[in-house]
């Protein structure tokens, strides 16, 4: 079993920015994709971007190319989303997840996710 734990999330004006945090606990994810989903009301879950825990390698969804950057503490067992240049589109809860898979090009769908945190809110105004 992994937990996973959101902080971070708040209210913002557009153009500011936020360091979303997920904090994973229990079984080693050395081996875990980790992906940042958001859903905003009324929409369907969209992945954001995700980190392969192994090599550190990304991607990216092209509505946060250059504004977002997602990493990873291996200390702190920790992944973040860095969140810049906020728009009010990017208001939504977003959420942490972990998922194996031996290719990054497939873990695109929250199908592919084993576990996820409880989410935390961001909201931006314009």
């Amino acid at each position: 079993q992994v937990q996973l734990v959101e902080s971070g999330g708040g209210l913002v004006q557009a153009g500011d920015s936020l360091r979303l945090s997920c904090a994973a606990s229990g079984r080693s994810i050395s081996t875990y994709t980790m992906g940042w989903f958001r859903q905003a009301p009324g929409k369907k879950r969209e992945i954001v971007a995700r980190i392969r825990w192994s090599d550190g390698f990304t991607v990216y969804a092209d509505s946060v190319k250059g504004r977002f950057t997602i990493s990873r503490d291996n200390a702190k067992n920790t992944v973040y989303l860095q969140m810049n240049s906020l728009k009010p589109e990017d208001t939504a809860v977003y959420y942490c997840a972990a998922g194996i898979s031996r290719f990054i090009s497939t873990m695109s769908t929250g199908d592919r996710y084993d576990y996820w945190g409880q989410g935390t809110q961001v909201t931006v105004s314009s």
